[in-house]
């Protein structure tokens, strides 16, 4: 699964892991991140096959618990619809973890429709219309590729546009949605080394920056996620000690309202 070519993709890091099963193996004594990561412009960037093979070796877990049924709001301000995309996308992965068939295919129509919303629906609709014949198969581990296919095409064709900034938020959103579902599986059944996962302080910073630079999304949406970023730095940017389970429930809570307000229709 080919993640990350010249430019940063780092949408669905946390959330593209979620699709990633390991089998047969013992738990892990101790996870490091360094050894389940690479550095991509001075970011280290987790890889999901290692990450989430780490945490499944932990123990089982119920992704249907975590599949979601909601469709949220439909936005016309395409920086919002650029963190929804990122949302559904991480969505998908879950789904295909969860091997739950009407929520890939739902999934699959909704990331279309969204990527025509930022304009780059021409490159998305042939992964769109596999994702939906694969999972009416049952073809999981085509469904994962069409999906990571799926993310390329949405930030290559941004980046061809010189929309740069748009894709980022595509894997903001995608971010912010995988280390929603991270933190409550680890804080279901919390142990140090599910925790230690979330040790991901450079690609945080990345994100910081990144929002920094877009002066010109000044919405409430945006300023809220770039407060929330502040309040999570020192929760995942521990050094060399452990990252605790208050640590992990207070991520969740601000990821999951962040997720909320991403995708909920602002009265």
């Amino acid at each position: 699964m080919i993640l990350f070519a010249r430019h940063l993709k780092l949408g669905a890091v946390a959330m593209i892991a979620l699709s990633i099963g390991a089998r047969g193996a013992p738990a892990p004594q101790h996870i490091d991140i360094k050894q389940l990561s690479k550095k991509v412009e001075d970011v280290v960037v987790p890889l999901p096959n290692e990450v989430f093979g780490a945490l499944n070796k932990l123990g089982p877990v119920n992704w249907r618990e975590y599949v979601r049924s909601d469709k949220g709001g439909n936005f016309t301000e395409r920086p919002r619809i650029a963190l929804v995309l990122g949302t559904v996308i991480a969505d998908g992965f879950i789904a295909v973890q969860a091997e739950d068939a009407p929520a890939v295919k739902d999934i699959g129509q909704r990331v279309l429709a969204l990527a025509k919303g930022i304009g780059v629906g021409n490159s998305i609709t042939p992964h769109a219309k596999a994702i939906i014949e694969a999972a009416d198969k049952r073809r999981w581990d085509n469904v994962r590729q069409e999906l990571d296919r799926t993310q390329n095409s949405v930030q290559n064709a941004m980046n061809e546009v010189h929309d740069e900034k748009l894709s980022q938020l595509v894997s903001l959103g995608g971010w912010l949605r995988g280390t929603e579902v991270l933190t409550a599986v680890v804080s279901k059944r919390f142990s140090t080394e599910g925790a230690e996962l979330l040790h991901q302080p450079d690609l945080l910073a990345y994100f910081q920056k990144r929002l920094q630079a877009m002066p010109e999304y000044n919405m409430p949406l945006i300023q809220d996620i770039q407060g929330a970023l502040v309040e999570v730095r020192p929760l995942i940017d521990v050094g060399d000690t452990r990252i605790s389970a208050e640590s992990v429930k207070r991520i969740n809570q601000i990821t999951t309202r962040l997720d909320e307000a991403i995708v909920t229709k602002a009265r």
